[in-house]
């Protein structure tokens, strides 16, 4: 199944502007595509069809009458269901907000729409972000297009699907513990945890804080900076954002990867990771290595993070979810209630002693990276699971402590503040697509982890067994 819907974003709005497909085409296509496909998987989980037609026909009169164009002018746009979204249902996946329609797009959908992206419906998530299986009490489970029956990892597993499936060129993420990266790794695609405050947000609601990012993906890197061009900007809205030069991203600085010294690591020298995913990662590494100046197997001193992130993490669910827990306890899921009691057990010297952890643990990153380019790492700890079991509890026979600590290859990163690039590294031992990351030395150093994953990426597209998978859709016809 081959259609104007798999052409990547960058090929996509080339053709736009050089009138060889019109936006309406575009659009028809991608909506093609979710009618054919997305009952099988679930992403799509609510539309806006005839404004996306309307708002299409507009595009194509602009490119016609050679009116200034966007930077994602005429390309469709799948939206977190996060993500709040003017005249389109928005739950978060919750029951609190199961028929919510806001009136106003929220900073960062009104920037896509503004850089000419038309929206084409909302992606499905775990209910408010929590977990990383997407499923919920409003829409149901979301199936990894490699295998339905397996998870597609969260939160931003709606978006991962769709764009997997050629439903749309570009999506929107977020991330806190990994939820950009994790379903990008299970789902084969690209995409990019900023610095904090890179994508500013009007809705965070503890704005001091690396945790919590907005976030593109895409199919392809390239097409993910593009996108990122047109979200990264200077708001006051935000406490961590700051002048940025968004046309950057746009055009990637060049970047010769045989220059760089390279670290990798298979579990960061904390996070719990299955053998076999390790095997894997380490046999893919020495392929890749040659390409670098050096590639040197090495963990950075992150020994505390897990703890720390769960405890900091606890904190953030006191401030956005205590309320809905007293008053509508019946109306939470399991993720979002175990996570709120856990929080209310912590201590402040708890809280006092994970806050001073951060610190010293981003003071060891910077030393790390005073001998590094950059460091390369699983993009996730296990291949999918079932799509009924809500997370991970068990890695290589030891039991985890919470539901959130099979993503350790991803959290400890969080508490650093880098940024970090997704990137597939082709197929795992069950068949499933597995990713790398592709950590920055520093933060702010975005526009440079992107290139040096746009180059990775190169390299492994020249290999059959590290192209990006790509899942057969022929299966999925009715």
């Amino acid at each position: 199944m081959s259609d104007l819907c798999d052409l990547t974003a960058c090929h996509a709005r080339q053709k736009i502007e050089t009138k060889e497909i019109s936006p309406l085409e575009l659009v028809d296509a991608c909506i093609g595509r979710i009618e054919a496909v997305n009952h099988a998987v679930n992403a799509i989980v609510a539309t806006c069809y005839e404004r996306a037609r309307e708002e299409a026909l507009l595009a194509e009169k602009a490119v016609m009458n050679g009116s200034p164009l966007g930077a994602l002018h005429g390309l469709p746009l799948g939206v977190k269901d996060l993500n709040v979204t003017a005249g389109l249902r928005t739950t978060f996946g919750s029951e609190l907000y199961a028929d919510w329609v806001p009136e106003s797009d929220e900073r960062i959908i009104a920037a896509l729409r503004a850089a000419g992206a038309i929206v084409l419906g909302k992606t499905n998530t775990p209910e408010f972000g929590a977990g990383a299986n997407t499923i919920n009490r409003v829409y149901g489970a979301t199936g990894n297009p490699f295998d339905v029956k397996r998870t597609c990892g969260g939160s931003s597993g709606g978006s991962a699907v769709a764009l997997a499936c050629g439903m749309v060129p570009l999506a929107t993420g977020s991330d806190t513990g990994g939820s950009l990266r994790t379903p990008a790794s299970f789902c084969g695609i690209t995409s990019h945890r900023g610095t904090p405050g890179l994508v500013p947000s009007d809705r965070r609601t503890i704005g001091l804080s690396t945790y919590s990012v907005q976030g593109p993906m895409a199919r392809n890197v390239h097409d993910t900076a593009l996108m990122l061009s047109a979200m990264a900007t200077h708001s006051t809205v935000d406490p961590l954002s700051g002048p940025v030069d968004a046309s950057e991203f746009a055009n990637l600085p060049s970047v010769d990867l045989s220059q760089l010294k390279v670290a990798w690591s298979t579990d960061l020298g904390v996070a719990p990771v299955d053998n076999q995913i390790a095997t894997i990662f380490r046999e893919r590494m020495n392929r890749l290595g040659t390409s670098f100046s050096s590639c040197t197997e090495q963990n950075p001193q992150l020994q505390t993070a897990l703890e720390t992130f769960w405890i900091i993490r606890g904190v953030h669910f006191l401030a956005s979810h205590l309320d809905a827990y007293k008053t509508t306890p019946d109306k939470l899921g399991p993720n979002v209630s175990s996570n709120i009691k856990a929080a209310l057990e912590m201590t402040s010297s708890d809280i006092g002693w994970a806050m001073a952890e951060q610190t010293r643990l981003y003071r060891n990153f910077q030393q790390f990276f005073e001998d590094y380019d950059l460091l390369l790492c699983p993009g996730n700890a296990v291949p999918p699971f079932p799509l009924e079991t809500l997370y991970c509890d068990e890695i290589n026979g030891q039991k985890l402590s919470n539901y959130i600590e099979w993503l350790g290859i991803a959290s400890a990163i969080t508490l650093t503040g880098h940024p970090v690039t997704m990137v597939p590294i082709g197929l795992d031992h069950t068949g499933a697509p597995i990713g790398v990351q592709v950590v920055g030395p520093k933060r702010h150093s975005d526009a440079f982890t992107l290139a040096c994953a746009g180059e990775i990426e190169l390299l492994l597209q020249m290999d059959p067994l590290t192209k990006r998978p790509v899942p057969t859709l022929e299966d999925f016809k009715r």
